[in-house]
């Protein structure tokens, strides 16, 4: 059997597929096509989880992605253990095994229920008031225990051995629903020929058809039509139809996040699949066909396992022949839940009685359910309910008071109605709009290329549903380039009607101070708590939200958020517009980290980038460091050398002879266009126009805000196209700051990026005999001084392959950059080496070219500066066109205090003993006996043994630095205070004679 509450005959389950699952360590038997919500209901288990607070006792409430209260750990393996999985969400299979959260030792004897006994000092906003004394035992007593008692489930300890994908898409129209109203609009769409995406978080499409046991489509039982309708769609090579998979995000130009769930379902995943495929998709044309979700009913304990939506009652017996009791009541404000009691009814279990808050309603479901011989109770609330680990009855009364009466049960459906599902709407930044006549929020202003349809659009009726939403498929499929469709449209031959419903507590739901009417389940949140947050001056429904913590559970207030905000607006006495709606923020629902990070993790977390000179630099037993994403070559040790004595060697090397250097991973960016100067002029503090083309100009960049944000060589090498370097770890983030400018600020200037950091090879040779090793090999260009002088740049050949050879030095020594395309780049090193060994040349890593470049006095960005140093503050007001009019930073260099007297500026230092080498990021002070704790008047950015120098050298920022030149300040260190002494910032051939050798 697949258990007691199986219904013959009912759902469109086949009972001969059965699964067997655990719960708890309890075995049972389900369907497959069950999720394990029904399956536990199919065999009497209403009692699921624990609440978050009160640790009270929590059942099923719900069929579908809104469950607040069925949030269980699901374990495969040791290293598989998923918390916090939505029972109503989990397709069964056979073996899966399933643990209840938050509870201790046992669901059903939880200690933690003391809690709720308790619950006086834990109302509204007690984390605010309480913790407050003793100072000190926050951080031994009070965060520990907050710490330990957060949160539902309990985290995975092991690896995820999973593996997830990600997938990029573009269409014309995306359909983000698969309900009646989503099928209708990818139909409309998908027959003019467009790309159509349709894509719905539910196993089978249909939305709300699974349930309607009313509604007739096209001659045909709904739920079959929409199988029909989905198989067509699949067939069509124009569209992609995607089950399982949920709309999470809605962010710019219409692009969504969805992530399907590709294996969860199966017992045994193949290694070839994934767990979960993130898709990242730009349409077009967007169609929300989101749906409604229904609210309950706000009453005492209307939180009891067994009291669940009337809708969701409906789901498990109609779609998976579950009847949810032998014996229900129905507590309802609209005309939804008596179609529950009327299919219940007919399925054979015995309806006690129908609770309308309602006063004398009629219609065909009303006449249908009288005629069943149902109880119906007009005017009446239930004001509570009986039972604890299971309702057992309800006290109805009448709604204006009176005299109480209760009725035994076994379950409660409830429906204050239905409200639209606006998320997607909302994330898109469209405006909602009150419709005061209907009490709902719905789409008002939209801001993107999207539409919303039917329930979620707030139309109300399956064929105004259908009607509307075949329009706007059409529509959008003919804006994108949609052929003309003789396509007939659905006809909905029977459907059913709902009310309106209400929003916020009902009778029963306090004023007092005791009863517990549930307005959020999973944060505990009563509607006494709402009132409590408005008596203590919480006026805006962000603040209420805040301080009751409504809304901020992982289900984001799907059922919650209209009712909170009905009953704050009714304690201020306001309409609810006044009071205003929450924001909804992306995930919809919870996504895993897998896949978001897909295949980025482990090795791929953070992808190694290597040079086409790597190999070699391995081969001659190079030691490297990571540097952003690159592998550098940090310094080449000989036999018996160890970091120091390499270094020294390499930095000598350069100094007497020659040395070669990879500089490949250097930032490349190229600026091409008829405007490309002028934009140099903007994004640059450099002059650029009277540049001439071969040769080239040290640059900086600057933020708006005045500070040094990138700096580099450029090169001219035409009137329209210049070549610019960046730093190695700011190549990306200078590229997204020209894109950026040039979209939005200069989007006149005709002008064109590109990134070509990895299509050119850098072999930096440096030193006295540079030039004696590079001129055998370079064909078309004269290396004299006079026809190639410092800063200058020649396009020819090297080695019989294109280069850009740029003659710049970065060490002081006349240099050269040779750019060579990165597929010749290790044959170009490997001649230029071999030429080198005739000069005594030596190959060098990142620790020399910093000693060397140290040792003249040139900064490096991100080390020497901290996003607070101006061009001033560097030495670098040279590089600063007096007489332009406008650069970014322009404006921010002109600001008070970039211009004051007493900034940090860079300094020169060396200490007393020339031997000791100061620590970078040392602090500086002006007096080592001042009483701690001292005034920083700096730190060290950059320190160095210098071989070449026979002594340390250091560049550090220094509050007014330029003014205290040969003054003496202090560096206190755990051994010792530091004497050093304020110099330049050069320290080894300070007249720049050895760049022309």
């Amino acid at each position: 059997m697949s258990g007691a509450l199986r219904i013959s005959g009912a759902g469109r389950l086949s009972q001969a597929k059965t699964a067997r699952f655990s719960f708890d360590g309890q075995s049972y038997t389900g369907i497959e096509g069950d999720t394990l919500a029904s399956a536990l209901l199919a065999n009497g288990v209403h009692l699921v989880g624990r609440s978050f607070k009160y640790h009270r006792p929590r059942g099923i409430l719900s069929a579908g992605a809104e469950e607040p209260n069925a949030l269980v750990q699901i374990v495969r393996d040791d290293a598989r253990k998923t918390p916090n999985v939505r029972a109503t969400v989990q397709e069964l299979y056979d073996g899966l095994a399933a643990n209840s959260q938050n509870r201790w030792p046992s669901l059903s004897f939880d200690v933690g229920a003391v809690n709720d006994l308790a619950s006086p000092l834990f109302s509204a906003g007690f984390y605010y008031k309480t913790f407050m004394w003793p100072k000190a035992a926050w951080k031994s007593l009070y965060e520990p225990k907050i710490r330990e008692a957060a949160g539902l489930g309990v985290s995975p300890d092991k690896p995820d051995p999973d593996h997830y994908s990600s997938r990029y898409a573009h269409c014309d129209v995306l359909v983000l629903g698969g309900g009646a109203a989503g099928i209708a609009a990818a139909l409309a769409a998908a027959e003019t020929g467009v790309r159509v995406i349709l894509a719905d978080e539910q196993a089978a499409f249909g939305g709300s058809l699974r349930f309607e046991s009313g509604a007739k489509i096209d001659g045909q039982d709904g739920f079959a039509w929409a199988q029909a309708a989905i198989a067509r769609l699949s067939s069509m090579d124009n569209v992609r139809v995607l089950s399982r998979t949920t709309a999470f995000g809605y962010y710019a130009q219409n692009f969504i996040g969805l992530v399907e769930r590709v294996s969860d379902h199966l017992k045994a995943p193949g290694h070839d699949l994934p767990r979960e495929r993130l898709w990242q998709v730009r349409a077009k044309r967007v169609v929300l066909a989101s749906g409604a979700i229904e609210r309950h009913m706000v009453f005492a304990n209307n939180d009891r396992p067994g009291v669940m939506l009337a809708g969701a009652a409906r789901t498990f017996l109609n779609h998976y022949g579950v009847a949810v009791g032998r014996n229900v009541g129905v507590y309802t404000a609209n005309d939804s839940a008596y179609a529950a009691a009327i299919d219940l009814k007919k399925a054979g279990v015995s309806v006690a009685a129908i609770v309308d808050l309602r006063d004398n309603p009629t219609g065909p479901v009303i006449d249908e359910a009288r005629a069943l011989g149902i109880e119906i109770n007009f005017g009446r609330a239930v004001i509570r309910a009986g039972g604890k680990l299971r309702v057992s009855s309800m006290t109805v009364q009448p709604k204006n008071g009176g005299g109480e009466r209760t009725i035994p049960v076994d379950a409660i459906l409830m429906s204050a109605g239905w409200t639209p599902s606006v998320h997607l709407f909302s994330q898109s930044r469209g405006k909602v709009a009150f419709n005061d006549e209907t009490k709902r929020f719905v789409p008002g202003t939209y801001a993107q290329d999207c539409v919303s349809v039917g329930a979620c659009n707030g139309t109300d009726g399956l064929s105004a549903s259908v009607d509307e939403a075949s329009a706007a498929g059409a529509k959008a499929a003919k804006e994108t380039g949609g052929k003309v469709s003789k396509g007939t449209k659905p006809k909905v031959d029977a459907s059913e009607s709902w009310s309106r419903g209400m929003l916020g507590a009902a009778p029963g739901a306090g004023p007092d101070t005791t009863v517990k009417a549930f307005v959020d389940f999973q944060n505990d949140v009563t509607a006494k708590d709402i009132r409590q947050a408005v008596h203590e001056g919480m006026r805006s429904i962000e603040h209420v939200k805040r301080f009751t913590t409504n809304g901020m559970a992982t289900d984001q207030g799907k059922t919650s958020n209209m009712h909170g905000l009905a009953i704050a607006a009714e304690t201020l006495g306001k309409p609810i517009p006044e009071v205003g709606l929450t924001t909804f923020r992306a995930p919809y629902t919870p996504v895993t980290f897998g896949a978001i990070v897909s295949h980025a993790r482990g090795p791929l977390f953070d992808p190694t980038r290597k040079t086409a000179i790597h190999p070699w630099a391995e081969a001659q037993g190079a030691v490297f460091e990571d540097v952003g994403q690159w592998k550098r070559a940090w310094y080449f040790p000989k036999p018996g050398e160890n970091m120091h004595a390499a270094v020294d060697r390499e930095c000598v090397a350069v100094r007497n002879q020659a040395g070669l250097f990879d500089a490949s991973t250097l930032g490349k960016i190229e600026v091409v266009g008829p405007d490309a100067a002028k934009f140099m002029e903007l994004l640059y503090t450099n002059p650029w126009e009277k540049l001439e083309p071969g040769r080239c100009r040290y640059g900086i960049m600057l933020r708006e805000d005045g500070f040094i944000y990138d700096d580099g060589v450029v090169g001219r090498l035409a009137p329209d196209r210049f070549h610019v370097t960046t730093t190695t770890g700011g190549a990306p983030r200078v590229m997204n700051h020209m894109e950026d400018y040039l979209q939005t600020e200069f989007p006149h200037l005709n002008v064109w990026l590109t990134s070509i950091t990895e299509q050119w090879a850098v072999i930096a040779v440096q030193g006295p005999k540079s030039r004696d090793i590079i001129a055998p090999l370079v064909e078309g260009i004269d290396m004299s001084d006079e026809a190639l002088p410092h800063m200058s740049v020649r396009e020819g050949k090297i080695c019989g392959v294109p280069t850009r050879l740029f003659r710049m030095s970065f060490t002081g020594e006349r240099g050269f950059e040779v750019n060579v395309p990165a597929d010749h780049g290790q044959a170009v090193w490997e001649a230029l080496w071999a030429e080198g060994q005739k000069h005594g040349a030596t190959a060098y890593g990142t620790e020399a070219m910093h000693v060397l470049r140290a040792e003249k006095g040139y900064i490096i960005v991100g080390q020497d500066t901290d996003g607070t140093v101006t061009p001033n503050d560097a030495g670098l007001d040279w590089a600063v066109g007096k007489k332009k009019t406008d650069f970014v930073g322009i404006r921010g260099l002109k600001r008070p205090d970039l211009v004051a007297k007493g900034r940090k500026q860079l300094v020169g230092l060396k200490t007393k003993d020339p031997k000791v080498v100061l620590e970078e990021g040392a602090q500086i002070v002006e007096d080592p006996k001042q009483a701690i704790p001292m005034k920083m008047i700096g730190h060290v950015t950059s320190s160095y043994w210098s071989q070449n120098c026979g002594r340390s050298i250091a560049l550090a920022l220094v509050a007014g630095g330029r003014d205290r030149m040969g003054d003496t300040l202090y560096v206190p260190m755990p051994d010792g205070v530091i004497e050093v002494e304020v110099t330049g910032m050069v320290f080894f051939d300070e007249t720049g004679g050895r760049l022309n050798g």
